[in-house]
């Protein structure tokens, strides 16, 4: 499959990602495979922004609510799938669009997943009964002991996330970080990684104006059908948990939607932390037009063909 080549579109939540990906889709008459962990679920769809009715229907979409929030789905699972389609779009289409706020799952079908150890289970239990006895304010301070590398990046609100860290490192008796990016998995692509970009007081306008258009599109009440579900670990999701907290009697309304911006602004810093290690990413301003943008991209991607 010489020549072929997947473009990732990345960048903060709010940006704009998804109409910059259906244009650039619409260009090179490919189709889209959406690397956002939030939007896998057909339960979830107002609070994890999927794309509108029209939005699915201009281009082919894959990925998009394929999965109940009932159904384990890793970022393993994620990356043989997202392989597999690729494999089959390749077959037809030079170039494949990539879009999503989850820069571990683009990483992990651009470069292969990191070889962590075997966890033994009762390291995971003793783990979630902390959790519960002591609050995921002892799993945050554990991690910062441990490996305070990636204390910096992990979504510190995601207890998941924490346990997940913390197991392998009282396993190996090693960072987490450590067993990051130790090898680079050989693909049949090539890959381009394009970043939306914007001043903060920009990115954190949109942000707190997308909350309010969920807020009024419905967040409530489809936090409300999932209330009795919060313990799922998709429901580990911004926007979800702090309703679903307000539901449980812990602080106001106001409150809750107050948290949300704020946890959402939280979650942008650390995708840009995430991103800003990548030195190969062609960064655009997030109001630049699509055919200047395309002017770039398909510049890139002779260069990159030719080498």
């Amino acid at each position: 499959m010489e020549g072929k080549v997947l473009v990732c579109v990345v960048g903060p939540t709010a940006i704009g990602k998804t109409r910059l990906a259906i244009a650039l889709a619409l260009h090179f008459e490919t189709e889209i495979i959406s690397a956002d962990s939030r939007q896998f679920y057909r339960e979830m769809t107002i609070g994890t922004a999927v794309p509108s009715e029209e939005e699915l229907h201009a281009v082919p979409h894959h990925f998009i609510q394929h999965k109940s929030i009932f159904e384990p789905y890793s970022v393993g699972d994620f990356e043989q799938d997202a392989l597999a389609l690729l494999k089959k779009l390749f077959q037809t289409k030079d170039v494949v669009i990539m879009v999503g706020g989850s820069g571990l799952y683009v990483d992990a079908v651009v470069k292969g997943l990191d070889d962590f150890p075997e966890i033994d289970p009762s390291v995971r239990r003793s783990l979630v009964s902390a959790l519960k006895e002591k609050g995921i304010g002892y799993l945050q301070e554990e991690l910062k002991q441990h490996d305070p590398e990636h204390y910096k990046n992990v979504d510190l609100q995601n207890p998941h996330r924490l346990i997940r860290a913390l197991e392998v490192c009282l396993v190996s008796k090693k960072p987490y970080s450590s067993f990051l990016k130790k090898r680079k998995a050989k693909r049949f692509f090539k890959t381009i990684y394009t970043g939306l970009h914007a001043d903060r007081p920009v990115i954190y306008d949109r942000i707190d104006r997308r909350v309010d258009l969920m807020l009024a599109n419905g967040l409530v009440e489809e936090a409300k059908s999932l209330f009795e579900h919060k313990a799922l670990n998709a429901l580990q999701t911004v926007g979800y948990k702090e309703l679903f907290a307000h539901f449980g009697g812990h602080g106001s309304y106001e409150e809750a939607v107050s948290e949300i911006k704020k946890n959402t602004r939280r979650f942008a810093k650390r995708q840009l932390t995430w991103y800003r290690k990548n030195e190969n990413i062609l960064w655009v301003n997030y109001d630049q037009t699509t055919e200047k943008i395309v002017k770039k991209l398909e510049s890139r991607i002779k260069a990159l063909c030719d080498d």
